[in-house]
C-alpha cells in the first residue's frame, strides 16, 4: 500500500515537473521577443534627443511593439503568443510592485501638506472629470474612460498598465489610453517652460507663483502625466524646479495603490448590482469585458508593502539601482507585449472621441491645476 502511494506521489511529481517545463518552453519564445524589444527600447531611451523630449523606455517599447505587432508578429503569434501574454499580465504586476522602490514616505514631508493636498485634489478632480465627460458626454465605453482617466490623473502609462488588470480591458483600449498620455504629455514638455517664462516676464500672478520655481515645480509634478515628462519639463526651467517637481510627482504616484483598491471595490459592487438587476448581464459584455468581475489587485497591496519597507529599511544604492533597472525592464517588456497584441485597425475604430477626452483633461490639468495649486497654497 505504501509502495503504491509513494509511486503515485512520484508519478504526480513527475507530471507536475513536465507540466512546468512544458509551460516554460511555451512561454520562452514570446518572453525572448518581449525582452529583445524592451532591451532595444531601454537603449534607445538613452539617446540625448529622446531623453530631452521625455520619451521614456516604456513609450518607446509600446511603439516598437505596435510596429512589429502590425507587420511581422501575426506570423509569429502561434509560437510567441503564450509568452507575450505572460509578459503583459504577470510581468506587469511584478513591475508595478517593484515600482514601489522609487518611493518613500519621507517624500511626503518634502512637499508638505499643501503638496499632498494638491496632488490628491488633482487626482480626484481629473478622474471625476474624465468619468463625467467620457461616459455622459462622449458615450465612451467604461473601461476606456477609466484607463484614460487613470493615465491623466496619476502617472501616465504606468497607471494605465496598472489599472488594466483590475478592469481586464482590451489591448486597444489600453493603447488608446497610453496614446493620450504620450501625445499630451509631450506637448506639456514644451508648454510648461513657456508658461513659467510668461509668468516671469509679465511679473504676473499666473497660478500664484510669482516666478518662484519650487512652487511651479509642484504645479508641474501635480499636473504632467509621466515621470519622464515631468523631469524633461522641469529641467528646462532650473534644478530647484526639477527637484520639487519630481518629489511632487512621486507623491502623486504613491496614490496609485489606494486608487486601484478603491477602483476594484467599485467595479465589483457595480457589476454585482448590474448582474442582480439583469440576469442577462452575466453574459459576455462585449464592450467592457467585466462580466467575470474585477480581480482584487494583490499587486497594489504588495506595492504599498514595498514602499513601506523601502521607507523603513533603505536598500544599499547598488542593490536598489539593480532592482530599479529590473523594474524598468519588466515594465518595458509588458509595454512591448501590449504593443504586439494591439491592432491599429482596432485603434482607428475607437475614433477621435478618446483623443478629444484626453485633450480636455489636458486643458483641465493646465488651467484647473493652476487654480487648485494657487488656492491650496494659500490655505496651507
Amino acid at each position: 500500500m505504501n509502495t503504491r502511494s509513494a509511486t503515485a506521489r512520484l508519478s504526480g511529481s513527475n507530471h507536475t515537473s513536465r507540466f512546468a517545463v512544458g509551460a516554460a518552453s511555451r512561454h520562452l519564445p514570446g518572453l525572448a521577443l518581449a525582452a529583445a524589444l524592451a532591451a532595444v527600447a531601454i537603449e534607445a531611451s538613452k539617446n540625448s534627443w529622446l531623453l530631452a523630449h521625455g520619451f521614456s523606455a516604456l513609450t518607446i517599447a509600446i511603439v516598437l511593439g505596435m510596429l512589429l505587432g502590425n507587420t511581422l508578429f501575426p506570423r509569429m503569434a502561434a509560437q510567441c503568443g503564450s509568452g507575450v501574454a505572460f509578459s503583459k499580465q504577470n510581468l506587469l504586476r511584478l513591475g508595478i510592485v517593484l515600482y514601489g522602490l522609487r518611493l518613500t514616505f519621507q517624500d511626503i514631508s518634502q512637499v508638505g501638506l499643501s503638496g499632498v493636498a494638491i496632488d490628491a485634489c488633482m487626482l480626484m478632480s481629473t478622474f471625476g472629470l474624465a468619468w463625467v465627460l467620457g461616459v455622459k458626454v462622449f458615450k465612451l465605453e467604461r473601461n476606456a474612460v477609466l484607463l484614460i482617466g487613470a493615465g491623466s490623473s496619476i502617472c501616465g502609462a504606468a497607471a494605465v498598465m496598472a489599472t488594466e488588470p483590475v478592469l481586464r480591458a482590451r489591448s486597444e483600449q489600453v493603447t488608446v489610453a497610453v496614446s493620450t498620455v504620450v501625445v499630451f504629455g509631450s506637448v506639456a514638455i514644451f508648454l510648461y517652460p513657456m508658461l513659467y517664462q510668461l509668468s516671469a516676464d509679465l511679473g504676473a500672478h499666473f497660478g500664484g507663483w510669482h516666478g518662484r520655481s519650487p512652487d511651479f515645480g509642484i504645479y508641474i509634478g501635480s499636473t504632467v502625466h509621466e515621470v519622464a515628462q515631468v523631469v524633461a519639463a522641469a529641467r528646462s526651467i532650473d534644478e530647484p524646479t526639477a527637484n520639487t517637481a519630481v518629489i511632487a510627482k512621486m507623491v502623486r504616484v504613491m496614490m496609485l495603490a489606494p486608487f486601484l483598491l478603491l477602483l476594484s471595490a467599485y467595479i465589483q459592487r457595480s457589476d454585482t448590482a448590474r448582474n442582480r438587476a439583469s440576469p442577462a448581464a452575466n453574459a459576455v459584455d462585449a464592450g467592457n469585458k467585466t462580466s467575470r468581475g474585477a480581480g482584487i489587485p494583490w499587486f497594489a497591496f504588495a506595492f504599498i508593502v514595498v514602499v513601506a519597507l523601502h521607507s523603513l529599511f533603505p536598500l544599499p544604492a547598488a542593490v536598489s539601482g539593480a532592482l530599479l533597472d529590473l523594474d524598468t525592464f519588466l515594465l518595458a517588456m509588458a509595454m512591448a507585449a501590449l504593443g504586439l497584441t494591439t491592432h491599429l485597425s482596432s485603434v482607428r475604430r475607437a475614433g477621435m472621441r478618446p483623443l478629444l477626452l484626453g485633450a480636455l483633461l489636458f486643458v483641465w490639468l493646465i488651467v484647473g491645476g493652476a487654480f487648485i495649486n494657487t488656492a491650496l497654497a494659500q490655505v496651507f
